[in-house]
């Protein structure tokens, strides 16, 4: 069997995450998907799957053939490109990623949208809160907020958003509004570990950052368990804009402390740097920047604490 079809069917198993799935997606028979793999396994003399009757796994060697097997096809696609003049329509399965809430809110149906307006290209989308890689994790694109330490990625400014405090109405009727930092140990929290890891605040106090330590009274790991929690009355919780606009809109919450808001957090479009970029990479950079750009100030709007609350396309 071809080698380049052996290890294109590897990674489509991986990325199913089953040989049926895989089968499926490129039109094979099961049969003829095991049969490929095992051909791939012969030829490296070595295992890459491990396989039971309701699961399938990496081995270590499997884990590093990936990778660079993901490299290649990327690499022979975009050379195919290259070669022929750029021409050719943005095409194939394109594999995004997000945070959570963003990805919920804001990328969701603007996906869809792109979908429509490229129907050649296909997508998947993985919504996690956390950093991922993208090459190991077989992913085309991805949007992060906050800083990029890592340098083998490109990146493509679409905006910022920042971190806001808000409490409900009836919880501050109830316990009094803080008017300072002081005044936030003597409340109740609703700590979300995506931005309060260390269980408690990060705000600014005379141009520094500084760490309110406030045990919370409860503690999720989701976003919008944090804003029903924080709506129903249960205590003061920190948020990015875009997750609380609509209700700070609605006036199910509101916005405390506005002074002491951390500085603005950047978010990109990344993909991995690589000489020769995919198009459908290209077309889901140029077609998503502006509109994400756009989803960004209105999901932030009517909320401005200072100015740089939600610029877009710095």
């Amino acid at each position: 069997m071809d080698r380049l079809l052996e290890m294109e069917v590897f990674v489509a198993v991986v990325d199913a995450g089953s040989f049926a799935g895989a089968a499926r997606r490129l039109n094979m028979s099961p049969p003829a998907v095991t049969r490929a793999v095992s051909s791939l396994e012969a030829r490296l003399g070595a295992r890459l799957v491990n396989r039971t009757t309701r699961s399938l796994s990496l081995t270590e060697a499997g884990q590093r053939f990936l990778a660079s097997a993901r490299r290649l096809l990327a690499g022979l696609e975009t050379a195919e490109q290259e070669v022929s003049g750029g021409t050719t329509t943005p095409s194939g399965h394109l594999a995004v990623t997000a945070s959570v809430t963003f990805g919920r809110i804001a990328l969701a149906r603007k996906l869809g949208d792109f979908l429509a307006a490229h129907p050649a290209i296909t997508a998947s989308l993985m919504l996690v809160d956390r950093v991922v890689n993208l090459v190991e994790e077989g992913l085309d694109v991805g949007v992060r907020i906050g800083e990029l330490p890592d340098s083998s990625i490109i990146a493509r400014r679409i905006g910022e958003v920042r971190r806001v405090v808000v409490a409900s109405p009836a919880y501050l009727a109830r316990r009094g509004e803080p008017r300072d930092l002081q005044d936030l140990k003597a409340h109740s929290l609703v700590g979300f570990s995506g931005l309060m890891p260390q269980r408690g605040l990060v705000l600014m106090d005379k141009g520094k950052r500084v760490h309110v330590t406030a045990p919370p009274l409860l503690e999720v790991n989701d976003a919008s368990a944090a804003l029903l929690a924080a709506e129903a009355g249960h205590g003061i919780t920190s948020l990015y804009c875009y997750m609380a606009g609509e209700s700070i809109r609605a006036g199910r919450l509101q916005p405390l402390l506005r002074s002491h808001w951390p500085a603005a957090s950047p978010v990109h479009i990344v993909y991995p740097d690589s000489r020769l970029l995919a198009a459908k990479v290209r077309a889901f950079v140029d077609w998503m920047t502006p509109r994400l750009s756009a989803e960004l100030q209105r999901l932030s709007s009517g909320q401005e604490p200072a100015p740089g609350w939600a610029a877009a396309g710095r």
